[in-house]
């Protein structure tokens, strides 16, 4: 028997509420938040987990692991409230009008790399080279055809891109199969520990969001004051991010399982990338939903009201400020 759509989100549904039994815990709301890995930006909810700035809001939240796909069918199907692939949301959206919104942003950078083998010294020197990317369809390979233009190169004549699977990008480059690879946070550093070039950091060459957190319209609809504590809880430890070295540093070891050291590289670099208040500009979301359109292949993009609101976000950020809260 074929697995719809519905019969997917029918099995999400049930797993899930095995996972989080419906109700009230102790007088709080549950939230169910599906994140689809242990990456830096996704630290900021364990963080408002253990500091109990969910709690401050009313809020029970549970993490799972979900996948991107699977996770926008479980938001869907209501057995999640939030989920944190946005990109995926976009693409719902962009592609099939799907019912969802982007209420934060965490990062106002991409936190992808391109690293190569020492001998090429510039992106103009992957003429005629291979590339290992996350898939040749993916969002980070679009972008890297925007930023392989603007350093001169023709993105769908002078590479070739590789689609090593899943996490086999770095290996690939390390063995010398490929010339350069698109990496995430952890892998650059192997990757420039053992020798490889640093092309150049994303961030530094589009200007794109990433780390950002997506809801259903029905949920902001019928659960306002819900969606908006949660934004609440999850802009408080953003501020703590932003503020707390150390605390950060730890709650990244403890979360991603990475080293203390390799922990505080991670948050020197990137920290800067962190939003103050939980949303990117119109200019950037508009950027989002154009690549979002290259690699569904419509002709016109969605307008960023379609695919945005970040009302939750700097409402809360407001009265933040306005009580001089402070982590």
């Amino acid at each position: 028997m074929k697995n719809t759509p519905f019969r997917l989100a029918g099995a999400i549904s049930l797993t899930l509420l095995l996972l989080f039994p419906a109700g009230e815990t102790f007088g709080l709301e549950t939230i169910n938040l599906a994140i689809p890995t242990k990456s830096f930006q996704q630290v900021i909810y364990p963080v408002a987990q253990d500091r109990g700035y969910m709690r401050e809001e009313g809020i029970d939240l549970k993490i799972v692991f979900i996948e991107p796909t699977p996770s926008i069918q479980a938001a869907l199907s209501g057995s999640v409230h939030f989920t944190a692939a946005g990109s995926s949301a976009l693409v719902g959206v962009s592609k099939a009008g799907a019912p969802l919104k982007v209420v934060l942003a965490v990062n106002d950078r991409v936190h992808q790399w391109l690293l190569s083998r020492p001998e090429i010294a510039t992106p103009k020197a992957l003429k005629g080279k291979k590339i290992a990317t996350t898939g040749v369809a993916a969002i980070a390979t679009f972008m890297l055809k925007q930023i392989l233009a603007k350093h001169g190169l023709d993105p769908n004549r002078d590479v070739h891109y590789i689609d090593t699977g899943t996490g086999n990008q770095l290996p690939a480059l390390l063995a010398g199969v490929v010339d350069a690879a698109v990496l995430s946070v952890e892998q650059r550093y192997v990757g420039l520990d053992n020798g490889m070039k640093e092309l150049f950091y994303y961030g530094n060459e589009v200007k794109n969001s990433w780390g950002t957190l997506a809801t259903t319209d029905r949920f902001i609809k019928e659960q306002p004051k819900l969606a908006a504590g949660f934004i609440k809880g999850a802009l408080k430890a953003l501020r703590r991010i932003r503020q707390d070295r150390e605390g950060t540093v730890a709650a990244v070891t403890k979360f991603s399982g990475v080293e203390r050291k390799l922990a505080g590289r991670i948050y020197d670099d990137l920290i800067g990338t962190f939003t103050r208040n939980g949303a990117v500009d119109e200019e950037t979301q508009s950027n989002d939903l154009d690549i979002i359109r290259q690699v569904i292949g419509n002709k016109e993009a969605a307008p960023p009201a379609r695919g945005y609101n970040f009302s939750f976000a700097l409402e809360a950020d407001g009265q933040l400020t306005q009580a001089n809260w402070r982590p």
